[in-house]
Order: C-alpha cells, then structure tokens, then sequence
C-alpha cells in the first residue's frame, strides 16, 4: 500500500466518476485543496479519472470549474484521464462517485486489490446517500460540491487515522 518518500510514507488517492469532468475533478481539486490546508502534501497524492473515454485530454467541464472557483478552488489545470486496471497498483484508495462507477472499476480490479474500492460519500454518512449526482445533464453543482467537500473531510480524517 502506497509507497515511501524521504522516509515518509504516501498515501495514493484516486477519485473516479464516468468521464472525469465534473464529479472527480473537482473531488482531486477540493482533496487537494484539504490535504495542502492541513501541511500534507508530501504524504498525500491526489488524482482523478473517468471510467470512458469520452473526455480524455479535456478540462474540466466549465460549470464545474465555476463552482471550484466561486469556492476558492482552482480545477483548470486538470486534464480528463481513464481510470486503468494500473491504477489499483497505484493508489491506496479508489473512490467511485456512484454505483455504476463502482461496477465499471469492479469489472477492472484485481480481486487482490478489491479492498481498495469503495463509495466516495461512504466517508460522509451523515449525507444520508451513498452516490453523488452527476450533474453534467441536470445542474446542480452547487450541491454536488457541498458533498464532495463533506466525504472529502471524513476521507481526510481517516487517512490521518490509519495512516498517517
């Protein structure tokens, strides 16, 4: 799990939705954002993908970028990427924004590494659902955001506790 530099142990965290334009960007920008707040750069890598190919090279989508920055969270820089069966090598923790999510990466993940795939908002129980919304077709980025930030957190409060 994860891998050492100048002595300190890195943990490696992917956020994964369909097409990694609004939903698992702006998870790696707010995580990010948390982890640099907190000092933890060094012990914490953040990145995103998609489960397709439809926005690989892209940024961002706009609207998602228009939230991250009426936030203070710049997502621009970001480039759209899909999630590989290499990535479950790579990262500690595997986050599917929804179900369907999940069971594309399932359909990749080495049985070995199963442990390794969860539910994003499965560290923000008090939310009361365990999916973000995709907001591409039907808005709401604004509330999408409000629940990455709170799984984004309880992900924060965990990794300190196991790992760091």
């Amino acid at each position: 799990m994860g891998y050492w530099a100048k002595g300190a142990r890195v943990v490696n965290v992917l956020f994964v939705c369909l097409g990694n334009i609004c939903r698992s960007p702006t998870a790696e920008g707010v995580f990010r954002h948390l982890v640099r707040e907190e000092g933890l750069e060094a012990q914490i890598h953040v990145d995103s993908a998609g489960t397709h190919a439809y926005h690989i090279g892209e940024a961002p989508d706009p609207r998602a970028q228009d939230e991250a920055k009426r936030r203070g969270i710049n997502i621009s820089a970001l480039r759209g990427r899909q999630a590989t069966t290499e990535d479950f090598e790579r990262f500690d923790y595997v986050l599917a924004m929804d179900r369907e999510n999940h069971r594309n990466l399932q359909a990749i993940c080495p049985p070995r590494m199963a442990e390794k795939l969860s539910m994003f908002l499965d560290f923000a129980p008090h939310i009361g659902v365990r999916e973000v919304p995709d907001p591409y077709y039907h808005g709401g980025f604004d509330g999408v955001y409000d629940m990455i930030e709170a799984a984004a957190r309880g992900l924060l409060d965990d990794i300190r506790k196991k790992h760091l």
